[in-house]
């Protein structure tokens, strides 16, 4: 089994295999037209109800990966992803990891693990995607050890960039141009710092752009159900 068919798997086994200690997964190990759709949510909801309003009548599976400072703030709309979808751990203050020591590093994935398991009645392991990607070997270590394993992307939608360097519409082509089996989407649950929030605006134009070029779409976690 490929290495990143086991990282998903782990969403059943809660273990990190040796083989995997220190590796990330990027993409969904699969050679069908499938795509995965990820949302980070780190301080703000602005774009949420949108976003999960736009999954829901597309009936499309995503995984969602939240902070714990984001589920106490918002613990409605926790339970609401909870029910619905899988939901991975995004840290609890959302700041970098490679700053801190690896004792504050496995006390905030703990107290994020805390939180989000009481607000959304999901256990997030073992998904853990690490705040600004910012991680290095020491940190992946720190995240393995307590049953993680770290979750990137293989398409950032930089809608997080906002109006002064993206739209609507780059954000799709951003997308379109860069879709291919397996292919992990990165995009926010927030709105970006001039409060725009393109990944929701162009969520629909992405999800129909996708299935017309033949692709569909799963969770992390229905992956790892399957192997």
């Amino acid at each position: 089994m490929p290495a990143a068919a086991l990282a998903l798997a782990l969403v059943v086994t809660l273990a990190v295999p040796p083989s995997l200690r220190g590796r990330e997964v990027e993409r969904v190990p699969t050679a069908s037209r499938t795509i995965a759709l990820t949302f980070d949510g780190g301080d703000n909801a602005a774009a949420a109800g949108r976003i999960l309003r736009v999954l829901r009548a597309q009936r499309v599976p995503a995984t969602f990966f939240v902070t714990g400072r984001f589920v106490e703030r918002y613990p409605r709309l926790a339970q609401a992803i909870g029910r619905e979808y899988p939901v991975g751990n995004h840290s609890f203050a959302h700041a970098p990891f490679t700053r801190m020591s690896s004792a504050a590093a496995a006390a905030d994935i703990r107290r994020a693990e805390r939180a989000i398991r009481r607000r959304t009645g999901r256990d997030p392991r073992p998904l853990f995607r690490f705040p600004y990607g910012d991680r290095d070997r020491r940190t992946i270590a720190v995240a393995n050890r307590l049953g993680y394993v770290s979750v990137r992307w293989s398409i950032d939608t930089w809608g997080w960039m906002g109006r002064s360097r993206m739209s609507r519409g780059a954000v799709v082509r951003r997308v379109t141009a860069r879709l291919e089996p397996g292919a992990i989407v990165l995009l926010h649950l927030g709105a970006a710092r001039d409060g725009s929030t393109l990944d929701a605006a162009a969520l629909p134009e992405i999800i129909a752009a996708a299935r017309r070029r033949g692709y569909t779409f799963t969770s992390l976690e229905r992956l790892g159900q399957r192997r």
